[in-house]
């Protein structure tokens, strides 16, 4: 019985005689048949999810890094700037107390002139996967003008 010669839906779900005379559908062969496929599907957008979350977390953990960096060097070099008075060793003693109060490390303070450029890097945390550390530069000193 080909799919034209069953008569409308009307008259399928009509006539009560109509269904006896329609043979079930046949079995798919265990070959074609699908079923478990949708649970491999969202098993596989579960991995794809969960790979794309750790990896958003450890872009994160890094940019936050960066900012602790920049914020660090930032202050360090305004309190060697403030502390040029007392000389350059001691401009740079005090930029080293303020990274470390900030749990980061000055790798270096370069003094020229009144200006004062401080580097410090800050450690990124990222579980097990040791990156470089979180490195950032500032320059504190006179207004030019």
């Amino acid at each position: 019985m080909t799919w034209w010669s069953r008569g409308s839906w009307r008259a399928r779900t009509c006539c009560r005689g109509w269904r006896s005379r329609l043979k079930p559908w046949p079995r798919s062969s265990p070959v074609c048949d699908e079923g478990g496929s949708a649970t491999l599907i969202a098993a596989a957008m579960i991995a794809v999810l969960v790979t794309v979350t750790v990896g958003g977390s450890y872009v994160g953990a890094a940019v936050i890094a960066r900012h602790r960096a920049q914020a660090a060097a930032d202050l360090a070099a305004l309190a060697a700037a403030g502390h040029l008075a007392t000389g350059d060793d001691a401009a740079c003693g005090q930029a080293s107390r303020i990274a470390e109060a900030m749990h980061t490390r000055v790798v270096g303070c370069v003094v020229d002139g009144l200006d004062v450029v401080v580097t410090v890097d800050a450690r990124v945390a990222l579980g097990r996967w040791g990156v470089g550390p979180a490195r950032a530069g500032a320059r504190a000193g006179p207004a030019e003008g």
